[in-house]
């Protein structure tokens, strides 16, 4: 940076500044220093008399990356001030607009400017529709496109797995290697991991692993990073930790992922062992890290280490917790009954709680068939966000724990004059490159007839070992065998039941879930597991629960 200031300083002292090639090299060397030489950048630029498009495309190139709104704002002076952009400007004015979410007339403008056969142009273009969510407007790019490069395969396969188009990511991925029959690098196969994650896939995500071994890429520490996370992500703890243990070099990232990825597997105190040897190696945790290690400690009961991580984040870090890290506490304290102090806590909070936060308490107070609590925090929750279908679940719940019928339907009642739809559970597991799905109380499934008498056959099984159904949560105050035919078509019942009837090895049975277990299915797979000797792994939208042997990893906390 130094060495820019004396550039600029030794052109001023000799006239120079102004001289077009003297100028060039000035402008280069700021964007060589960027970002700490932007904003100087700018104040030279500002007194350039008439800047060409080079000058322009080197401002524009040097804001692309930190500074995006700077780099759209000079691009529309560029327009402005009469002068032409050329290839060179679209790649770096279409990655500050695909940052910002915006630039819809971006391509219409390119056409019209007879700049829409460069194929960095359209590699950029291909980048803006996947981040504005058009999967069908990158891919036409992509697919018009006379050659393509290894940026151009791993944009379009970076759109599929941003856009939860995981299959087609990986699809686009072989294609990529038979037809464009290129060797992919460090980016691209963070997308493809990227992908396998969002699917949960754990034997594409072992094959995935194998790939980056057998073509040598090396394993860098973002590689590494991505590794653990899709382990993780798909089920699997354990090979998490393998890779972690193999990746020489660390940084916060990594070893956050892996205390992230023990606390939703119900591994508490091994996060927080984690976390306490990435201490002890001289790393400073950030604000993520801290939210991971109080997730383990609310998942796993431990109240006293999860107050003195939070109370940590200020007095040994200097850190301000946020509203993530209260709302952390908030569930370790409402998980474990304490739910007069989680209002107390709430209620002195130095940051105003969303309603986030008392949408926990509220799913605390029906855990613990506090009736008074729960309207206390219903009412919070609706001053904040009046229209979100859980909340009037989760007390519709309590009072049916409790037997109140009325209060029940009136609750039900209210969701419909105010046009609340409660979103429907669906589960889905993989099968190779096969997705099956399962919609809770739907003849969604083409074998659906044959997996709902299969699963009413495991139900009457179980009940001779000691199974009941939970039927307090049914949905109406109606016959005890309404009820229980509603709860026994969940979707993830229909999933292990299908599972059991398909796969006749002694595989892993590996649920997704949209919505959170309930109780009842929750005992279900305890029983399952145990009358079938079958380990079931099912992931919620908050953690992994794992079935083995009638227990679960998450000690039913």
């Amino acid at each position: 940076m130094n060495n820019v200031y004396k550039l600029h300083v030794r052109l001023i002292k000799t006239g120079l500044q102004n001289e077009p090639v003297s100028l060039r090299r000035l402008l280069l060397s700021f964007a060589a220093a960027a970002p700490a030489s932007l904003p100087h950048a700018r104040s030279v630029f500002a007194r350039v008399p008439f800047p060409d498009t080079f000058a322009y495309n080197t401002l524009i190139r040097a804001h692309s990356h930190s500074s995006p709104s700077h780099s759209v704002s000079l691009f529309s002076a560029m327009r402005r001030d009469g002068v032409s952009p050329d290839n060179f400007t679209f790649p770096f004015v279409l990655k500050a607009c695909a940052r910002l979410h915006i630039g819809h007339d971006a391509h219409a403008l390119i056409i019209k400017l007879g700049l829409g056969s460069d194929i960095y142009v359209h590699n950029g273009l291909i980048s803006l529709y996947g981040s504005l969510g058009s999967v069908a407007g990158a891919f036409d790019v992509f697919d018009e496109m006379p050659e393509r490069d290894l940026v151009s395969w791993s944009s379009m396969i970076s759109c599929f797995a941003n856009n939860n188009f995981g299959y087609e990511a990986l699809g686009l991925f072989q294609d990529m290697q038979l037809v464009g029959n290129l060797k992919p690098d460090e980016v691209t196969m963070l997308s493809v991991i990227s992908a396998v994650s969002s699917l949960g896939a754990l034997e594409l995500g072992k094959w995935v692993d194998a790939y980056i071994s057998r073509t040598g890429l090396k394993r860098t520490v973002s590689l590494g990073t991505a590794l653990i996370d899709m382990y993780s992500r798909c089920g699997s703890v354990d090979d998490s930790i393998k890779i972690f243990n193999a990746i020489p070099v660390k940084n916060v990232l990594t070893w956050t992922v892996l205390i992230n990825g023990l606390a939703v597997h119900g591994r508490s105190e091994e996060a927080l062992k984690v976390f306490h040897e990435m201490k002890n190696a001289g790393l400073k945790p950030d604000h993520i890290t801290f939210n991971g290690v109080l997730v383990a400690c609310s998942h796993g009961g431990l109240v006293d280490d999860g107050w003195r991580v939070f109370e940590s984040i200020k007095s040994d870090y200097g850190m301000e917790p946020t509203v993530e890290h209260y709302g952390c506490i908030v569930d370790l304290l409402g998980r474990a009954g304490l739910l007069n102090k989680a209002f107390d806590f709430v209620d002195t909070m130095p940051i105003k709680p969303n309603a986030v936060i008392w949408r926990t308490l509220l799913g605390a107070c029906v855990k613990h068939n506090d009736l008074k609590l729960s309207k206390k925090a219903k009412v919070k929750i609706h001053e904040l966000d009046p229209n979100h279908d859980g909340d009037y679940v989760l007390l519709s719940n309590v009072y049916g724990q409790v037997g109140r019928w009325d209060e029940k339907a009136n609750v039900r009642n209210s969701m419909r004059e105010k046009k609340v739809g409660k979103k429907p559970g669906y589960s889905f597991l993989n099968e190779g490159d096969m997705v099956h799905e399962f919609v809770s109380g739907d003849d969604f499934h083409p074998k659906s007839n044959e997996i709902k008498r299969f699963l009413i056959s495991i139900i009457d099984d179980l009940r001779l070992d000691g199974y009941t159904l939970f039927t307090c949560n049914a949905l109406h105050d109606v016959e005890d065998e309404e009820k229980e035919q509603s709860l026994s078509f969940h979707s993830e019942k229909l999933a292990v039941a299908f599972a059991l009837l398909r796969f006749k090895d002694r595989r892993t049975i590996r649920v997704i879930k949209n919505l959170r277990i309930c109780y009842d299915c929750h005992c279900f797979m305890k029983h399952v597991s145990n009358k079938f000797d079958r380990e079931i792994v099912v992931r919620d939208r908050n953690r992994f629960h794992h079935f083995s042997k009638g227990s679960c990893s998450c000690k039913d906390y």
